[in-house]
């Protein structure tokens, strides 16, 4: 039942997900096409690789590791070489970013996961209140998020940077509970084996990257509006100066 469940829950929210940030990229029709035909195929990977065990092959390294880190280097490398892209991916609204974030609630599964003896050591606790805490917070920050102030893109950086590091020591704690990893650090059984295996695989071969993407995207947009903010500061002080 539990996996009855979360099959649903996890493929809501990467179908949710995916849709509103590829139709809010202004960027021409053909390309959002194209985009969401390539995310597709992705997780059209993911899964297959997910059945046929891939996921579960730990030497040299997990090799699930590579649909965390693939998608990153494939955004970061098509920010950098197409302005188009670029400014289409800066553009997205803020509030979108920080509002799907509340999907992260449903990182309960991990405590359930690990209730069930299906996760063990120290991974399913940091992922799982690290994403219910990063979830409920989303919500003040979407409130952040409409109504900028100073003090208030203050609150969203730090929001953001919890976010973002939740995924990252949620990851590392994952490699490290990976039963016959040669980084494997944490020995109890069953570790983090769970998530190698549909339909739990598809949080950190898709859902992981994607929301680490978001927080990137935020950072770039909230030190933007930083830079913005300054100049607007030092023109007014000018202003001021000269009059």
């Amino acid at each position: 039942m539990l996996d009855f469940i979360g099959t649903i829950i996890v493929t809501a929210a990467m179908v949710v997900n995916i849709n509103a940030v590829v139709s809010s990229l202004q960027v021409p029709r053909g390309e959002r096409i194209a985009a969401a035909l390539v995310v597709g195929l992705w997780v059209g990977l993911a899964a297959a690789s997910a059945a046929s065990g891939l996921f579960t092959v730990s030497r040299p390294f997990p090799h699930i590791g590579l649909f965390v880190v693939f998608p990153l280097v494939a955004t970061a490398a098509l920010a950098a070489l197409s302005p188009g892209w670029r400014t289409a991916l800066l553009g997205l609204p803020t509030p979108l970013l920080v509002g799907l974030n509340v999907s992260r609630i449903f990182g309960v599964f991990f405590l359930l996961l690990a209730a069930a003896g299906r996760l063990s050591g120290p991974f399913p606790y940091s992922a799982g209140w690290g994403d219910i805490i990063v979830g409920v917070l989303a919500l003040p920050a979407l409130w952040l998020a409409v109504r900028p102030s100073q003090r208030g893109q203050s609150l969203l950086a730090a929001w953001n940077l919890f976010g973002a590091l939740d995924l990252v020591v949620a990851v590392a704690l994952g490699v490290a509970s990976a039963q016959g990893s040669p980084l494997q650090v944490f020995d109890a059984a069953p570790g983090s084996t769970a998530v190698q295996m549909l339909p739990w695989s598809f949080i950190p071969a898709v859902l992981v990257p994607f929301y680490l993407i978001v927080h990137a995207i935020l950072f770039a947009q909230l030190r933007q509006a930083g830079r913005v903010d300054a100049r607007a500061r030092l023109a007014a002080r000018a202003a001021q100066v000269h009059g």
